[in-house]
């Protein structure tokens, strides 16, 4: 007999939380769709969830653990495994210092409750300084702004895309991301619904994206001049006196620090980014006169040089236009679980630098650009042994090729990963964690980035093949093994921590009763909750410590573009993530989307003609690409989407190696980053292009 069911879940492939519900018949997933009764996502997901069972059966997904051999990787019990751990990493901890041992944590690790609630674990009895996450690739100066400005990282200001009557949207494209730092499910219906209110949303990007193409205005920039635009609004707050601060004005401190950075004219800023000077004018007096507004920069303003400034002046145009804290302004969610809350005030940043570069932490962790040049160079805490938990860094940090060849000199190396991908084939240890539907879900992190504050705890649909093991427990299991083993192992899960967190949660929400609502629980509207939730009681709203930053933009104002060169940026596609989805087949499949944009004109002038080839050049590398003549691309810029280039012998991912393409870090320079922050500057690379004849 034929046994069917509906199972309810939140998707945990991307920032979204889009409800799913999944029909299983005889154990087997037959159907997944939009949950139409979640209380968020309103029915919608986007062809990335269907994934979710590819991966599932995928025959190429690791399930135990294997090791290194001169043959190959080969199976190894789960015992050998952590016994083979313990014995190197103590040993080579023992001869070197804790150092030594260096941790990397990829993106998929805060979509996964068990990895984000447990590798910490694994990182604390490490006790070494050198950790890295994917964090200094994207997103690191968002936190660094709300550290600074508003006393905490996660204290991050989300757009009230459900309420605002005016949307500045810049170096994003949510319509393809589906969102970033921003959790925004069903993004093309709430953009659209700000139009049928009468508001409108204007993009601000070097490419007319999918975003831009629904937006009411569009305006191209030249990659890495976004500061000089941010600056001629400032400019134009303080000359024609739009400022108004409402409630927040007794608590914000230093505005008057801010005529220091007052003084870039629209004028100056369209020569420098190629928006006219009128039309900042005119952006600049829509932001202050609509009745709520917000600005909102995601990824071509986080990865440049001027990173953390952009990010800074976000915000302090956000708070001089009075739509921080603002219904259908910049707000802060209040989630279900507020581990911010609990949080100690301490200092986060420059407590100990990079061995090499010299280069501060923060947030605990180093910039990820220098770990290659950390395994590479003798001395005192060179790196001999690295741990990568849900990470493929040779396809996603700057220059990609050089840490591949930096892995080789490691004495050791594991990786905690489901697939023999470009960076685990690597790891004299692979250790495979259950996945997807085989485990618990609760979004701890992305309900601080939600426009809407909910909550949805999923339980797994099916149990890990026998033999497997959870990702709790293996993290839990390696973090035991180095410590000193007083007491016997004691496993817990994230079921028992998420009961523990809800103790005290202001809603007065019970585990049972947030597992029993399938398609989530409405926790209501963003609403204001500043100055309360400021940890010091204030906005800072020019840190000291921008100030000399400032002064670098200032000094190369007048720097002039490599001759005969293009700015190379990246792109996403509706159905790409990084390079974790690459496997499956329904993703996959159609037209090769790995191919490099050119504006029509940029084609006549190097006598181009559509699929040509032409060979890209820089500083770290040269790669032959089909090109993609494409007017939504201005002048002197070219584009290539992230996540490519699965060419790597030894791996085991069949379908990611027929849509190889290349890695767009195998031309991205790790030299290039922003120097306030420490983030990877990937849209802030020059490239020579020329035409490839056979």
């Amino acid at each position: 007999m034929t046994m069917n069911s509906s199972h309810f879940r939140t998707c945990n492939l991307c920032e979204a939380m889009c409800g799913l519900e999944i029909t299983l018949e005889d154990h087997q997933v037959t159907s997944i769709k939009g949950d139409k009764n979640d209380t968020f996502s309103r029915g919608h997901i986007c062809p990335k969830a269907l994934a979710l069972k590819d991966i599932h059966a995928d025959p190429d997904r690791l399930k135990f653990p294997l090791k290194k051999t001169a043959s190959g990787h080969v199976q190894i019990s789960w015992n050998e495994a952590f016994s083979i751990f313990e014995e190197k990493i103590k040993g080579i901890q023992s001869t070197y210092g804790p150092h030594a041992v260096a941790m990397y944590q990829g993106n998929p690790s805060i979509h996964n409750l068990g990895t984000t609630l447990f590798s910490p674990m694994l990182s604390k009895a490490l006790k070494s300084k050198n950790q890295y996450t994917a964090t200094s690739t994207d997103q690191l100066p968002h936190h660094f702004a709300s550290n600074f400005m508003y006393g905490h990282p996660m204290l991050l200001p989300i757009p009230d895309i459900d309420h605002t009557d005016f949307m500045l949207i810049m170096g994003a494209n949510p319509v393809a991301s589906n969102g970033s730092m921003m959790t925004v499910p069903d993004v093309a219906h709430r953009l659209k619904d700000i139009q049928k209110r009468g508001g409108k949303f204007i993009v601000i990007d070097p490419r007319k994206t999918e975003t831009a193409h629904k937006a009411d205005e569009y305006y191209a920039i030249l990659p890495g001049t976004d500061i000089f635009f941010l600056l001629a609004i400032l400019h134009v707050f303080i000359k024609d006196n739009l400022i108004k601060l409402g409630h927040l004005e007794p608590f914000i401190k230093n505005l008057a620090d801010l005529e220091y950075i007052s003084h870039v004219s629209p004028t100056e800023a369209e020569r420098l980014c190629g928006i006219k000077a009128e039309d900042i004018i005119n952006i600049s007096h829509a932001l202050a006169d609509a009745k709520s507004a917000v600005v909102y920069g995601r990824m071509g303003l986080s990865t440049q040089s001027y990173g953390g400034l952009c990010q800074h002046l976000i915000q302090v145009l956000n708070i001089l236009s009075g739509n921080l804290d603002k219904t259908g302004g910049a707000m802060l969610a209040s989630p279900l679980i507020d581990y911010v809350a609990r949080s100690k005030n301490e200092n986060r940043f420059n407590r100990w630098q990079s061995r090499v570069s010299g280069r501060p932490e923060f947030m605990g962790e180093l910039p990820v650009s220098v770990l290659a040049e950390e395994i590479e160079t003798p001395g005192q805490d060179q790196i001999k042994a690295l741990i990568v938990s849900c990470g493929n860094p040779v396809l996603s940090i700057p220059n990609g090729k050089r840490l591949e060849k930096a892995l080789d000199q490691l004495d050791f190396m594991v990786s905690i990963d489901i697939y023999l991908n470009e960076t685990s084939v690597n790891a004299d240890l692979i250790l495979p964690p259950a996945t997807g539907l085989e485990v618990d879900h609760f979004d701890l992190t992305f309900n601080y980035l939600s426009v809407r504050n909910t909550a949805k705890y999923s339980k797994a649909l099916f149990k890990p093949t026998e033999g497997g093991k959870y990702d709790f427990e293996i993290y839990q299991t390696l973090a035991y093994s180095l410590g000193p083993k007083t007491e016997p192992l004691k496993i817990s899960t994230p079921e028992e921590k998420i009961k523990t967190f809800l103790q005290d949660n202001k809603y007065g929400i019970s585990f049972t009763e947030l597992l029993e609502a399938e398609h989530g629980i409405d926790l209501g509207p963003l609403v204001s909750v500043l100055p309360a939730r400021l940890p010091f009681g204030s906005i800072n709203i020019f840190p000291e410590i921008f100030k000399e930053d400032y002064q670098r933009a200032f000094n190369e104002l007048k720097e002039a573009k490599i001759k005969n060169s293009f700015y190379l940026i990246g792109r996403r596609h509706l159905l790409d993530n990084n390079s974790w989805l690459h496997n499956s087949h329904r993703l996959t499949k159609g037209s090769n989307r790995c191919t490099l944009y050119i504006n029509p004109e940029d084609a006549k002038a190097l006598n181009l003609e559509p699929n040509d080839t032409v060979n890209v050049k820089s500083r770290v590398g040269e790669h032959l690409l089909p090109i993609e003549i494409n007017s939504d691309i201005m002048q002197g810029v070219v584009s290539l989407p992230h996540g490519y280039g699965h060419t790597r012998t030894g791996i085991k991912m069949s379908i990611a190696q027929q849509h190889a393409g290349i890695s767009i870090n195998d031309l991205t320079d790790e030299k290039l980053i922003d120097p306030l922050t420490g983030n990877a500057a990937f849209s802030n690379l020059f490239v020579q292009i020329e035409k490839y004849v056979a």
